[in-house]
């Protein structure tokens, strides 16, 4: 508190510029050009009540008020208000298809296709051949088709709606045969047996939580049941006594009692990403070649594409998913489509995946290639967290991440902050983790065994020199 004495306040208050002389002056007139009168004006009004507020509380930090120290304040102000809560990060995290940090990064060529979306009017409902209205699906139905083996697909927003959708279309107040083990929850409290509820289906478990057999199946069939369905177990993994039933050995029961099987793949992936040197996983095709009727799967995960949920399939049950009032609910805009379709298109030359997809360039990654990268960023990351902490370049291991082989992890290397002193240092590394955390460009890491680890397999080189340059400019 202060001792301004009452004339004092009152002579304080009577140099204190008015609105209209503010608003119409030099310093204030780049920042109306800027933001808008309306902002502007707004924040000034802010600006002066909070000025006119600590003066008259005897903050003893409150001095005589200027139209130029009164400009730094509310320029401060506009830019915080105007900032985009969508923000740039560096994912050090090492877990490449990030769930809250947007899953996988979209090639060049998918980013010019949704810029061109964005700004020129697009044949989304139009077919050029007739001139009639057309189906949005129909841009990629043909090439998800051809990638999959499928007779006909569709899209919608997401794996879940995809999954929802499906149900409430061709199990609606009837039963749904899973197994007990494929029960899963998966991110967000997303669980099967809740989404089966929402869709009207009659959940109908079988076997245990490790073991199923094929008779489970078959017992259960009754007069009720519409789908038998497999889950695949994307977030978790059983290991010890357990026992699983094919889908080639479903598929054939099902037919014969003339029901349909769907697949809930998760991830999803078109390729067989062993042929990279990591871990194999059931590719779509395959899974329908193996008696699918319906395969459901996500866009922006193992597929490298924009958040989406690709349903695949028999024509007769794609056709009947189409025309549910829900699919209208849960369809895809054109910048989807837009996105979409240059991904698939890509998987048309597999053989250069790995350098166009960037989810597949990232993942397949040399670990010496992270080395020299994180060799050159260590001084800078030394000299931003100063002297009381150690960095060292060190080997660690990446993760795929959202679901997509949760149990497989990838050699990587990266960054270990720890402090001088060998001691945990708990608060000290939240607070070196916040300070990275709030740069301009945010930096996030992960903590564990006591350390800050930077896992810099998703820094690539346009990255890399923009962290240098940021890290240069700060000193903890």
């Amino acid at each position: 508190m202060s001792d301004v004495s009452g004339s004092e306040l009152r002579a304080l208050m009577a140099r204190v510029p008015s609105v209209e002389k503010v608003m119409a002056s030099a310093e204030f007139a780049a920042l109306i050009v800027e933001y808008g009168r309306t902002q502007v004006l707004g924040a000034v009004r802010e600006s002066l009540d909070r000025w006119r507020a600590g003066a008259q509380s005897g903050d003893a930090s409150v001095s005589a008020l200027d139209v130029a120290q009164l400009k730094s304040s509310v320029e401060a102000a506009l830019r915080r208000r105007n900032e985009s809560r969508l923000r740039s990060v560096f994912n050090l995290t090492g877990t490449v298809l990030h769930t809250n940090l947007g899953r996988a990064l979209l090639p060049d060529e998918a980013v010019q296709a949704v810029m061109k979306a964005l700004t020129q009017p697009a044949n989304l409902e139009f077919d050029l051949g007739t001139g009639k209205r057309g189906d949005r699906d129909d841009l990629i139905d043909d090439l998800i088709c051809e990638l999959t083996g499928a007779e006909a697909a569709t899209v919608v927003n997401n794996n879940a709606a995809a999954v929802l959708l499906t149900l409430s279309a061709l199990a609606s107040k009837k039963e749904v045969i899973v197994s007990r083990g494929e029960l899963v929850e998966i991110g967000g409290a997303f669980r099967i047996p809740d989404i089966m509820s929402r869709a009207g289906a009659k959940l109908r478990e079988i076997g245990t939580t490790n073991r199923t057999h094929l008779k489970d199946y078959e017992e259960a069939i009754g007069p009720q049941t519409a789908l038998l369905m497999k889950v695949h177990a994307s977030n978790y993994a059983i290991s010890g006594f357990t026992k699983e039933v094919a889908l080639d050995e479903i598929a054939p029961l099902a037919h014969t009692r003339g029901l349909a099987v769907a697949v809930d793949l998760g991830s999803g992936t078109l390729v067989d990403l062993s042929q990279w040197g990591l871990p194999r996983e059931t590719t779509v095709r395959e899974t329908v070649e193996a008696g699918a009727d319906i395969v459901t799967f996500s866009g922006d995960k193992l597929l490298g594409g924009p958040q989406a949920g690709l349903i695949v399939g028999r024509r007769d049950l794609i056709a009947k998913i189409k025309k549910h009032p829900l699919k209208r609910a849960l369809r895809v805009g054109k910048l989807t489509l837009a996105a979409l379709e240059p991904v698939l298109q890509i998987y048309r030359a597999p053989e250069r995946l790995t350098e166009r997809l960037t989810t597949l360039r990232l993942l397949t990654r040399a670990a010496g290639d992270i080395r020299l990268a994180a060799e050159r960023v260590q001084p800078a990351l030394q000299h931003a967290v100063g002297e009381r902490y150690a960095v060292t370049a060190e080997p660690m291991f990446s993760q795929i991440g959202s679901g997509a082989l949760p149990v497989d992890v990838l050699p990587s290397y990266g960054l270990v902050v720890k402090t001088v002193d060998g001691k945990r240092g708990g608060r000290q590394l939240l607070a070196l983790e916040k300070m990275l955390r709030e740069m301009v460009r945010p930096v996030i890491g992960r903590i564990a065994d006591d350390a800050l680890r930077l896992d810099l397999r998703c820094l690539e080189a346009a990255d890399e020199a923009q962290l240098v340059e940021q890290l240069k400019g700060v000193r903890a």
